[in-house]
């Protein structure tokens, strides 16, 4: 076992000098001085005069606003990297809210630039984006020209951008703050958010029994303000929408990832006619092995019986993922590699740390960083190799430059969920224990029905709960209601929802931060699995450098073309219905393997 190597092994923090060597760095404060004069100087060159510009003076232009975006994000980047790494203190707290509010104010003055984008005529802008010196960001010019129909007056515009810090942003920081700080008491310990979730796919059910009702109680007690929070930014949302004249609350979130509304309604109808074959399914399946006519919800992590546990150190995580990425494609074995070379991940758990994990991309003229909470289990070592397959694609997409390094949300999950895959076809190559094969597949199925199933399932909850808010606030008694309603539709009648699970949509931080973000993930798992059966098949050809030269193609484009674009080359169209089915199907199968073990 490696459980007891677990806790010798160290785990990692990031370095973040790579920025500055702290928040009262002087080169920090030189960078702000620079990025105003920068400001200063691009005001005066071009506020007034963007729709005259031609194509030379135009490509120059925006050469010049990337620089600044560049400067101002190296600078955010460490602020939120830095509260990410300790939200306990207030001096880091007061630090990454003053920036914020310093970059905010910046930034306005810079406001009239896409905005006056937007007021070239269609004519003149078709005739712009055909100039060679524009050739470059004409991608980001389209893009950003799909906005104009809901673009405000310039008064307007300004008045949202500055009074986000202290709104949306703020209620946003508060909701962080006030997660971090609750503790959950399990067999009298005090326990963060990530460690009493951790104990939910505990061997003894008495353990994931007892961390469940801790977490549901200790939300339930702090449940009207998340209540209040979530009200707050949901009316925040409808007011802007409305003016901007969005006909949905999700469109909005569709326009900004780049795919049409009729794509993502595919995608939500055709998952949700898969339930029954789907979740339904397979937690019958998990009930009769753990013996039980239905499960409780704290048994949907459980290990399965008698199956030997099995624990990761550090090291052995980084050798499987890394091993998992250098078999199928050298060049994203190195790029993973200097993450854990170069300090770029932070792995510990410490109080006043963020929860969860992320990859932020920072700036181009920086490098991704990963933060995770590892804690040993499989699928902590699967999470490692979801944060580094978002931060390889982060870093080949770097190359595209500031403006055009983002990847929209629907293809963003594309690497990271490929990461996975092949980390989980790694594990499973290496396990030669039946029941320990039999337990890392169903930990791929669950793993697979949380990111597609429950993350549309979250989806709906979303849609409903901004839908109603039109009509008055929302209490916290009837979100718990809508919660539980779309929980039970989509994990079936195999699983026993009690009370205290009404409140659990209180702790997801995607519905705070990114509105409709979550359905990103089941299309990236779906289109991932459509391209893993591409890759198995040019494989089966002896053609599979030639799928790992297309894939780092398009990993390297960054936020260049869209998704029927990206896919062509594979032979996917993620606009036919087929298309997604055809990766639940995949999960299907997978199920298939288990009820015949």
């Amino acid at each position: 076992m490696a459980s007891s190597a677990a806790k010798k092994i160290s785990l990692p923090v990031w370095n973040l000098d790579d920025f500055y060597d702290g928040y009262a760095s002087p080169q920090l404060a030189k960078d702000i001085r620079r990025t105003e004069t920068l400001i200063a100087k691009f005001v005066k060159a071009y506020c007034g005069k963007v729709e005259a510009l031609d194509g030379s003076a135009f490509a120059a232009a925006i050469k010049e606003y990337e620089v600044i975006q560049e400067l101002a994000g190296k600078i955010g980047s460490f602020a939120q990297l830095l509260y990410a790494g300790d939200m306990s203190k207030p001096e880091i707290g007061q630090f990454y809210q003053n920036t914020q509010e310093t970059l905010t104010t910046l930034s306005s003055q810079m406001l009239f630039f896409t905005l006056s984008i937007n007021k070239i005529d269609d004519a003149k802008a078709k005739k712009l984006l055909a100039s060679p010196e524009l050739a470059h960001w004409a991608p980001w010019v389209r893009e950003l020209r799909a906005l104009k129909p809901y673009q405000l007056s310039d008064e307007l515009e300004k008045m949202l951008h500055e009074k986000y810090v202290a709104g949306r942003a703020a209620w946003s920081r508060h909701f962080d703050e006030t997660l971090s700080d609750l503790r959950f008491p399990v067999n009298k310990k005090p326990l963060a958010m990530e460690q009493v979730l951790h104990l939910m796919s505990d061997p003894k059910e008495a353990v994931r029994k007892q961390a469940a009702q801790s977490v549901g109680e200790v939300l339930g007690g702090h449940i009207r303000t998340f209540a209040l929070i979530t009200n707050t930014l949901a009316k925040d949302k409808e007011i802007e929408d409305n003016w901007r004249g969005f006909k949905r609350p999700i469109s909005s979130r569709n326009i900004a990832n780049q795919v049409e509304d009729e794509v993502v309604d595919a995608l939500m109808s055709t998952v949700r006619r898969n339930y029954a074959p789907l979740t339904h399914r397979y937690y019958k399946l998990k009930a009769k092995w753990l013996g039980k006519k239905q499960l409780a919800y704290w048994d949907r992590a459980a290990p399965l019986p008698k199956a030997p546990e099995r624990t990761y150190n550090w090291q052995e995580a980084k050798e499987l993922v890394l091993s998992s990425y250098t078999a199928f494609s050298p060049e994203l074995g190195k790029l993973g590699s200097r993450f854990f070379d170069k300090n770029w991940i932070d792995a510990q758990i410490r109080p006043g740390k963020a929860p969860g994990a992320f990859a932020h991309p920072t700036v181009p003229s920086v490098h991704p960083y990963l933060l995770v909470n590892f804690q040993g289990k499989a699928r902590d070592v699967m999470t490692l190799a979801h944060e580094l397959g978002h931060g390889v694609h982060q870093l080949l997409a770097g190359k595209q430059g500031a403006l055009l390094a983002d990847t929209p949300l629907t293809l963003a999950e594309t690497a990271s969920v490929f990461g996975e895959q092949l980390t989980f076809r790694e594990m499973l190559r290496r396990e030669s224990n039946p029941l320990r094969r039999k337990s890392i597949l169903a930990g791929k199925v669950e793993d697979m029905l949380a990111t597609v199933v429950r993350q549309v399932a979250m989806c709906e909850f979303e849609v409903r709960v901004h839908d109603e808010r039109k009509q008055g606030e929302l209490t916290a008694e009837r979100l718990g209601k809508i919660w539980v309603e779309v929980q039970s539709e989509a994990l079936g009648p195999n699983v026993k929802l009690t009370s205290e699970y009404r409140h659990f949509w209180a702790y997801i931080p995607h519905f705070i931060h990114t509105p409709f973000y979550v359905y990103a993930y089941a299309f990236g798992d779906c289109l991932v699995n459509s391209l893993y059966a591409s890759y198995q098949k040019e494989q089966k050809k002896g053609a599979a450098r030639d799928f790992e030269k297309k894939y780092i193609a398009m990993l390297s484009s960054g936020g260049r073309y869209r998704h029927k674009e990206l896919l062509a080359p594979f032979g996917l169209d993620a606009g036919k219905p087929s298309f997604w089915q055809g990766g639940l199907d995949v999960i299907a199968g997978l199920i298939d393997e288990l009820e015949g073990m």
